[in-house]
């Protein structure tokens, strides 16, 4: 084992145990979702190469223990016959987690598994000073915890009310959380201030009075490790695609471009300051 390169083994999802000569390997799993094949396939190989059992890890993930450097290649052939690839560890982009979203859960405002997708296609493996988390989540719920990874989406709801349609009933003002809506002799009133784009008035309203326009709230150098930061919204709610693509872009480039070797993304904001990160947001976002 003496010859073995353990840098290259981790990059490709081979992380090394402490009994000698055995590794665990991550899985590849774009917003926690694996067709039945592919779960069939991990099994197998868990059955075959591991000990039986394979690992669910905190961020959606799958790692099957106990692969033997001797079968590291026939593995990774079968894993491939099923459709599943190696994940990846060390100072690079992870995998892109995910929650349900608006294609089933009722709450959901966004349809987070084809952001997942969209993101893992982009920017997962790229090579970067430190490790990089990217966290979907559809709705004000937060069931992700956007605000925890190193660039978080949050999906929410510009709403309006055609006042045509409302019949004052109330039950928005109910289902609102916080405070946002008072019924007024002349219809339902908004205060902007205090509406956080959940939507909960869209999906509550017994008439389709109230419609939302889905946008993604997105969160800027969360840190959930030996060190807890909570994410920052410095721009507000995007409404399309390529503007969070491009502010994805320009968060992935300022970290690049600024980080210290090993140094997380926040720690790299807190040693420069935020002003010429936030500037740079804020030219991606207004294009």
């Amino acid at each position: 084992m003496a010859s073995v390169d353990y840098a290259a083994l981790k990059k490709g999802g081979f992380m090394r145990q402490k009994q000698k000569g055995y590794f665990s390997l991550r899985l590849a799993v774009v917003g926690g979702n694996l067709t039945a094949e592919n779960i069939k396939t991990v099994a197998e190989v868990a059955e075959k190469y591991g000990k039986g059992y394979v690992h669910m890890t905190s961020r959606q993930g799958i790692e099957i223990p106990f692969i033997s450097f001797e079968d590291i290649e026939e593995v990774k052939a079968e894993l491939a016959k099923g459709g599943v690839r190696p994940g990846v560890c060390g100072p690079r982009v992870r995998t892109v987690t995910a929650c349900q979203g608006s294609e089933i859960c009722p709450s959901g405002c966004i349809d987070t598994l084809a952001i997942a997708k969209e993101l893992d296609e982009r920017y997962f493996g790229r090579e970067l000073p430190h490790k990089f988390k990217f966290g979907v989540t559809g709705c004000q719920n937060n069931c992700l915890k956007a605000e925890e990874n190193d660039l978080g989406i949050k999906g929410g709801m510009v709403v309006n009310c055609d006042k045509s349609a409302c019949i004052n009933c109330g039950v928005c003002v109910k289902a609102c959380r916080e405070g946002a809506l008072t019924a007024t002799e002349d219809g339902i009133a908004i205060d902007r201030e205090k509406c956080n784009y959940c939507g909960r008035c869209v999906k509550s309203c017994p008439t389709d009075a109230w419609k939302g326009e889905s946008g993604y709230i997105v969160s800027f150098g969360g840190l959930f490790g030996n060190k807890i930061y909570k994410g920052e919204n410095i721009v507000p709610i995007i409404k399309d695609k390529e503007t969070l693509f491009r502010v994805a872009d320009a968060a992935i480039k300022f970290f690049e471009d600024h980080a210290n070797p090993g140094e997380r993304f926040r720690y790299t904001l807190q040693r420069l300051g935020e002003e010429e990160f936030k500037k740079a947001i804020q030219e991606a976002y207004h294009g």
